[in-house]
C-alpha cells in the first residue's frame, strides 16, 4: 500500500469508524494506524493509575477495547473525541473486571489499590481502592450521569474541556463545572468511613 501523500488524501477518523461498523475490513486497515497511538495514550494513562505490579499490559488492554468497540454494532459514533471517550470507558471496564477477578481470588477485604494524579486527589496518602473509585462513579452516575461521564473522560481518557464539551454537547464552562462538582463529591464519598 502506497504511503497518503498528504491529509486531504486521508480519510477521517468518524468516516472510517463508520466504515468499520458495517464491516467494512479495508477501513479497520486505516483506522488503526490512525487511533493506535493515541488509544496506547489513554491505556498508559490508566494504567499509571494501577498498581506498579500489574500484569495487564497497556497493548493488551488497547486492543480488547479496540475488539469491544468494533464489534458494537450499536454504537453510533459522533466523532473522533467520542471515540476516544468510549475507549476509556471500555479500557476502564475492562481494568474494573480485571480487579473484580483479582479480588475474587483474594481474601476479602484486599482491594487494589491504585494512585490518583494530582488532579483527583481523594486521600492524603494519594492512593484510593480502585473498586471503591469504580463504585463511587456508578452512584455518582445514578446521581449525575453527565458529571460521571465528564470525571471518565477527563481523568482516564485525558480528554480536553473543549472535547468533552463537543462529545456531551454542553459548553466549555459547563464541563469544567460539572468536573469541580464531580470531584467534590468522589472526595466526599471516597473519604467517608466505610460501614
Amino acid at each position: 500500500m502506497e504511503p497518503l501523500k498528504d491529509n486531504r488524501e486521508r480519510p477521517d477518523v468518524t468516516t472510517l469508524l463508520l466504515r468499520v461498523k458495517v464491516g467494512d475490513r479495508s477501513a479497520e486497515s486505516d483506522l488503526i494506524p490512525l487511533i493506535y497511538d493515541e488509544l496506547r495514550a489513554i491505556a498508559r494513562n490508566h494504567m499509571r493509575h494501577e498498581r506498579q505490579n500489574h500484569t495487564l499490559q497497556a497493548t493488551v488492554l488497547v486492543h480488547e477495547a479496540f475488539l469491544q468497540l468494533a464489534g458494537d454494532s450499536n454504537v453510533e459514533w459522533q466523532n473522533r473525541a467520542h471515540f476516544f471517550a468510549l475507549a476509556s470507558r471500555a479500557m476502564r471496564r475492562i481494568l474494573i473486571d480485571y480487579a473484580r477477578a483479582a479480588h475474587a481470588e483474594k481474601r476479602p477485604g484486599a482491594h487494589e489499590q491504585v494512585e490518583l494524579e494530582s488532579a483527583l486527589i481523594f486521600t492524603e496518602e494519594r492512593k484510593v481502592d480502585v473498586l471503591a473509585l469504580n463504585e463511587a462513579l456508578e452512584r455518582l452516575a445514578t446521581w449525575d450521569p453527565r458529571q460521571s461521564q465528564v470525571v471518565e473522560m477527563k481523568f482516564f481518557a485525558g480528554l480536553s474541556f473543549e472535547e468533552i464539551a463537543e462529545v456531551l454537547n454542553i459548553s466549555d464552562r459547563t464541563a469544567k463545572r460539572d468536573w469541580m462538582m464531580a470531584r467534590a463529591w468522589l472526595h466526599a464519598e471516597l473519604t467517608k468511613p466505610r460501614e
